[in-house]
C-alpha cells in the first residue's frame, strides 16, 4: 500500500453527540474561583464548550507526550511538539446547560513551511457544534506542529510583541500546578507539558508547566465579562505569540473598541511583551 500523504487527510471529518451537563460546568466555574456556577436551563458562557465532546483515547494509545497516537483523526504529522495557534469562533446561539447537542469536525487543512525555529506544520480544524435549536458554534482551530528545541543552539527569543493600545481593565494571574491540573482534568487533556515538570523541562525544553492557551482565551473571556456583563460575545479571534508557564506571573488585558461593538483582549508575560491576543465582537 502506498504511503499516505499529510495532505489525504484533507476532508477526514468524524462527529460526536454530546449533552451539556450540570456537573463540568460546576467544576470549571469552580476552577475559576466564579461565585456562581451555571445551572440547569442557564446559557453555557462562551468556549466553555471545550468541555464537552471529548476524545477519550484509551491510556494504551497514548503517545510519548499524552496525545492520542497520531494517524486517526489527526493526521501523523512527524514533528514532536504540538501547540495550539489560534481559533476563529463565531457563536451563533447559546448552548443551555442540560441540552443534546452534536459537534461535528473536519481536516481543513495542513500546511508545512519554515518557521524561525525551523520545521512547522499548521493542522487546521474546522468543527460545526449543533443544539436542539440549531446551529450554535462554528469554530477552525489551527495546531502546530514543531521540531524538538536544539538544546546546544543558542538562545535567539524573539523581541517582546507590544500590545495593542493602552489597557481600560487588567488583572493579574499566577497561575499554578492545581490550576493547570484541573483545566487538565476538566478537559481531558493528557498532554504532558501541562503537569509532568520533568517532561516539560527535559524533554520539551520549556522552563516550566505551560499554561493551556484555551484556558488563557476563557480567562480573557471571563475579564471581559466582568468588566462589560450585559454584552455578549458574537465571535472571537485569536492567535497565540509565545506560551505561558506556570509560576510566572501575567496579565489579562484589554479595551473597548470606541463604538463599543467590540474588544481587543491581550495577554503579557513579565517582560511586557504580548503571549496570545483576540478580538471580540459583542452585541447587546
Amino acid at each position: 500500500m502506498a504511503k499516505r500523504s499529510l495532505q489525504d487527510w484533507i476532508g477526514t471529518s468524524v462527529s460526536v453527540v454530546d449533552r451539556i451537563t450540570a456537573a463540568p460546568a460546576r467544576g470549571l466555574a469552580a476552577t475559576l474561583d466564579r461565585e456562581q456556577a451555571p445551572a440547569e436551563g442557564d446559557d453555557l458562557p462562551p468556549l466553555w464548550h471545550w468541555l464537552y465532546f471529548l476524545d477519550t483515547p484509551a491510556t494504551g494509545d497514548l503517545g510519548r507526550d499524552g496525545h492520542a497516537g497520531r494517524g486517526g483523526f489527526l493526521p501523523p504529522v512527524h514533528l514532536p511538539r504540538r501547540m495550539w495557534a489560534g481559533s476563529r469562533l463565531r457563536f451563533h446561539q447559546a448552548l443551555r446547560i442540560g441540552e443534546a447537542t452534536r459537534r461535528t469536525s473536519r481536516i481543513a487543512n495542513v500546511v508545512g513551511k519554515q518557521g524561525r525555529t525551523g520545521e512547522l506544520v499548521i493542522v487546521t480544524v474546522e468543527h460545526t457544534v449543533h443544539g436542539e435549536s440549531g446551529l450554535a458554534i462554528t469554530e477552525e482551530v489551527d495546531i502546530a506542529y514543531r521540531e524538538a528545541p536544539q538544546t546546544d543552539a543558542p538562545a535567539t527569543a524573539p523581541e517582546p510583541i507590544q500590545p495593542p493600545g493602552a489597557t481600560q481593565w487588567s488583572y493579574d494571574i499566577t497561575p499554578g500546578p492545581v490550576l493547570l491540573f484541573r483545566y487538565s482534568a476538566l478537559t481531558f487533556n493528557s498532554h504532558r507539558i501541562h503537569y509532568d515538570q520533568p517532561y516539560a523541562t527535559e524533554v520539551e525544553g520549556y522552563p516550566g508547566l505551560v499554561v493551556h492557551g484555551p484556558l488563557t482565551l476563557t480567562l480573557l473571556a471571563e475579564a471581559l465579562a466582568r468588566e462589560h456583563p450585559r454584552q455578549r460575545i458574537t465571535s472571537l479571534t485569536m492567535r497565540a505569540f509565545r506560551p505561558l508557564f506556570h509560576g510566572t506571573p501575567f496579565h489579562l488585558q484589554g479595551r473597548l473598541s470606541p463604538d463599543g461593538g467590540g474588544a481587543e483582549l491581550w495577554t503579557l508575560d513579565g517582560d511586557g511583551g504580548m503571549t496570545m491576543q483576540a478580538t471580540a465582537e459583542l452585541a447587546d
